[in-house]
């Protein structure tokens, strides 16, 4: 069980493997989530594009623009 209280249901759309990174975007309804993780864990979950996945999001601060 997660502490963090921001996880949102979703599917990989694409994971791009770097030497070290990888960048993994994850659709939610009509928004795309990014994310840089590493490649060691890309691997260990064996992300593909179509996995149904969870991101969640632990962060100190959340930017608004208008």
């Amino acid at each position: 069980m997660l502490s963090a209280r921001n996880q949102f249901k979703g599917t990989v759309k694409s994971v791009k493997l770097g030497n070290v990174a990888a960048e993994v975007v994850v659709s939610v309804g009509d928004l795309e989530i990014v994310s840089l993780i590493t490649r060691g864990s890309a691997e260990a979950l064996n992300l593909k594009p179509g996995d149904a996945v969870t991101a969640v999001i632990k962060s100190t601060e959340v930017l608004i623009d208008k």
